[in-house]
């Protein structure tokens, strides 16, 4: 009798094991039980946390930070980074902003802008691959140059009468939701699938788990991790353009330290600075979590410079977080 108990006993305990590991594991999950909690405390502390204008104000401000977190969740995972995303989102925003002010109509402008992502992402890509410069001190020069140039262009000033046309996207609506949310999530949801789903994108994870195994298996490493930084660069842009036609301007300071959001957000939703982990939904989640904190804070009269150290916090403790899962697989 005293062994069939003590059997029970250790198969219920063996079963919340399996619960609390899969729990873990699984990171969409956790953040989704996050979410909701930080929701339900905080529609306990402010009757305004619920309401429909905070929500809308929440998603259209995280909407640029969503958009660039997709491509630096697939750098992380191809083992790689890119600090200059920050910067480019501003270089590109001024330079939109300055074409169409000098009557280059907007999908011209708008391509033009986009271009400009793709050569500070190339240029990042060959600084990392062909001159073997580290991730870290590749993309922040390019990111002090990005922003010297967009400071220069403008000498620090935002450019604004800009065409109205140009604010549809920032500010319009389908249906009630604001098209550059639905914009953002049509993003995710696209490259969220074609992560999960195309040959190209499996060849992002091979080459951040192994890289000399990927390269043994004939994966063209160096030019998998360029085309990777190049989307980041052309998504950056994008987020940069976006937020300009949302606040029909193009500032040269715009995205500071917007990096660090960015870089907390995909680590927290499961990718791994040491590469071949994460995914697009876990990063969004992310980026959901650290909106959900500083939107709290603000609410509840928190200084921003407070915001900042939280931030800092929340991206350390995911770090030691990954480190202690990956020590325990290990």
């Amino acid at each position: 009798m005293t062994i069939a108990i003590s059997t029970e006993h250790s198969g219920r305990k063996s079963a919340v094991q399996r619960i609390l590991r899969a729990f873990i594991d699984v990171r969409e999950l956790t953040l989704i039980v996050m979410i909701a909690v930080i929701i339900i405390v905080m529609a306990n502390l402010n009757p305004y946390f619920l309401s429909l204008s905070n929500f809308r104000a929440l998603s259209v401000g995280m909407a640029p930070t969503a958009v660039i977190v997709i491509g630096m969740a697939i750098l992380l995972a191809s083992g790689g980074f890119d600090l200059s995303v920050g910067s480019v989102m501003a270089l590109s925003s001024t330079v939109v902003a300055m074409l169409m002010l000098s009557g280059m109509d907007i999908p011209m402008a708008v391509i033009c802008g986009l271009l400009l992502g793709a050569v500070a992402g190339l240029a990042n890509g060959l600084l990392v691959t062909g001159l073997g410069i580290n991730p870290l001190i590749a993309t922040l020069g390019t990111m002090s140059i990005a922003r010297g140039i967009a400071l220069v262009l403008t000498e620090g000033f935002s450019l604004s009468s800009l065409p109205p046309e140009f604010a549809w996207v920032g500010k319009a609506s389908l249906g009630g939701f604001p098209v550059l949310v639905i914009l953002t999530l049509a993003l995710v949801i696209i490259f969220d699938l074609a992560v999960r789903h195309t040959r190209f994108f499996r060849q992002v994870y091979f080459i951040g788990a192994n890289e000399k195994a990927a390269m043994l298996s004939g994966i063209h490493v160096n030019r998998v991790r360029i085309i990777a930084y190049v989307l980041t660069g052309v998504l950056a842009a994008l987020a940069g353009i976006l937020l300009a036609s949302r606040l029909m301007s193009g500032t040269p300071t715009a995205g500071n330290g917007i990096e660090l959001q960015v870089l907390a957000a995909a680590v927290i939703g499961g990718a791994s600075l040491r590469g071949g982990e994460g995914t697009i939904l876990g990063a969004f989640l992310g980026v959901v979590f650290v909106a959900l904190i500083n939107n709290s804070m603000t609410m509840l009269a928190v200084s921003i410079y407070w915001q900042m150290i939280v931030i800092g916090a929340v991206l350390v403790s995911a770090v030691a977080l990954d480190m202690l899962i990956r020590s325990r697989r290990d």
